[in-house]
Formats: structure tokens, sequence, C-alpha cells
């Protein structure tokens, strides 16, 4: 049961509120049969995630963290304050809570069947004091990117993704939806746990079409953090 919000939130446009609240709760809060209420701590904030084992998008993998970590400790150099900041495959949602922490606009992306238990954990986190309320919006990865996502209506400066890449089917619809949702002066960040040469073979077709730099690397979770902006013709 979610407590209404409203009574904890610290915003005083009443219509703000209400906008965002709406984006918000229009998902039905998923029904895993077993939870576990994980604990985080970032940017000074005690976050509180509620995960299950049943779905690959209700855990916090290695590179959500590690991802977390490095926003917190280069949050002077990114400068998040009012950034608009799309989070691709946001899962559980500790990402995007982190960057909300951080004074980003956030807007939250996932499959259908992960979109409430993502919603449940951004109003548990962010209702409290964020800047911004994030948004959280489907989306399928190749799928009706200009009809949902308009270019004319929506710029990034950030986009972020962490562990979305692993043995799945969809890694060229995903790197079609990196390049899509960049444009002029969009800083990708992706962070990733290396398991299989998939990875690498990705990758690799990421280099061809975004200027890559490695920002960070993680030994003991195998996480590798890759900054790209989209390469222009």
């Amino acid at each position: 049961q979610i407590i209404n919000p409203i009574l904890f939130f610290c915003f005083t446009d009443s219509n703000k509120i209400e906008q965002s609240l709406h984006s918000l709760q229009k998902f039905v809060p998923t029904d895993y049969a077993s939870y576990t209420q994980e604990h985080y701590r970032f940017a000074g904030k005690e976050i509180v995630i509620q995960e299950s084992i049943e779905s690959y998008g209700a855990v916090v993998w290695p590179g959500a963290t590690a991802l977390c970590q490095y926003l917190e400790e280069h949050a002077e150099e990114l400068n998040f304050q009012d950034a608009k900041i799309l989070e691709i495959g946001a899962g559980p949602g500790l990402v995007s809570t982190v960057a909300s922490i951080l004074g980003a606009q956030v807007t939250a992306t996932d499959l259908p069947d992960v979109l409430g238990n993502l919603q449940y954990n951004l109003l548990k986190n962010t209702l409290q004091c964020t800047a911004h309320l994030p948004e959280v919006k489907e989306l399928v990865w190749g799928e009706d990117l200009e009809k949902n996502f308009p270019k004319s209506a929506f710029y990034y400066d950030y986009v972020l993704a962490s562990d979305v890449v692993y043995h799945h089917y969809f890694l060229d619809k995903l790197l079609t939806t990196m390049v899509y949702l960049s444009q002029p002066g969009t800083v990708l960040l992706w962070a990733n746990k290396f398991r299989f040469s998939t990875d690498y073979e990705f990758l690799d077709k990421f280099k061809q079409v975004f200027d890559t730099t490695l920002l960070a690397e993680y030994p003991e979770s195998s996480v590798k953090l890759f900054k790209g902006i989209l390469k222009w013709d």
C-alpha cells in the first residue's frame, strides 16, 4: 500500500505535484510472491529498494551500484542539478533515485512488467525532498521511439544505462535506442558487468557509433563504466 505521498512532499506548486503524481501512479504495483527490502546509501541518503528475484528487472545488478558510486563521487563535475536525464532499463530504480537526489529531472524507463515496482521504489525514495519528481515511462527498445519520444519534444543531457547488456536477443535494438536518444550534447553513461563474449561484441559495435571513453573499472565486480558521445557525420 502506497501512503499518500503528498503528505510528505516538499513542493509548493500543487499543480506540479498533481501532474507528477499522476505520471508516477499510473502503473499497478507488481505482484511478486516474494520481496526483499535492500538498503543502499548514496548521495547522503538511505535508499530502500524493493527487489524480487522473480524478475531480472526487479533486482539491482552490479552495474547499477557501480554507476551510482560514480555519480556520487563525480556529482560536482557531472552537474546533475536540473539536468534532463533518461535511464534505459531502470529496473527497480536505484540509479534513477540517485540521479533524482542529485537534482536531475529524471525519466525512468523499462518494460511494462517491471514499471509497477519501479514506480513504487521511486515514490518511496524521492518524495521526501527531491527538486524534481521522476517520471516513469514505458520504453520497449527499438519500438515506437519517434512516437513516444519525439526528438522535437524530448532532449536529454544524459542517458544512463546499467547492466542492460547480457545474454539476450535485443542488443541491436538496444543500440538503436541509445543512438536515437542521443542528440548533440547528450552524454551517455553505460555501466556493465562483462560476463560473455557477446558483451564485448556489443562494446565493439557501441564504439563504432559513439566516441567512447572508459571512465572507471571495478575489478571486484567485473564492471566497466563508459562514457559515449554519439559520432556525427
